[in-house]
């Protein structure tokens, strides 16, 4: 509450925010990949959330940083939960680890940062 004079201003309380755990995947690929083998990788990713109920949202796309600090990495996809316990369900997913089979023949590296989001 805010006072001028002997007038009084209620500020409203912004909600509190839902902390989402965000699961986030970088992707080099080796260099013999050819564009259709990526292409068919970024299809598998993208039709995880049909597969994976657990899964709240997916983004992604493809580094653009003028920055030259990316080491390789050209792939990032962002992955959303709801709870660490839905993350636990993902990883050993069925359609996780075939997932995994589509990519590995293709990739180079991975990198993974998981994290709770914060105000």
């Amino acid at each position: 509450m805010l006072l001028f004079g002997s007038m009084a201003f209620v500020s409203p309380e912004k909600p509190a925010a839902k902390k989402m755990l965000r699961h986030v995947v970088l992707f080099k690929f080796k260099d013999s990949a050819t564009p259709a083998q990526v292409k068919e990788v970024e299809a598998a990713f993208r039709a995880l959330p049909s597969k994976i109920k657990e899964i709240k949202s997916l983004e992604w796309g493809t580094n653009n940083s003028p920055e030259g600090l990316a080491q390789g990495f050209t792939h990032c996809f962002f992955v959303t939960f709801d709870s660490e316990e839905a993350r636990a369900v993902y990883l050993p997913h069925p359609d996780h680890k075939a997932f995994g089979k589509v990519l590995s023949p293709y990739l180079d590296k991975v990198l993974v940062v998981d994290y709770w989001t914060q105000e």
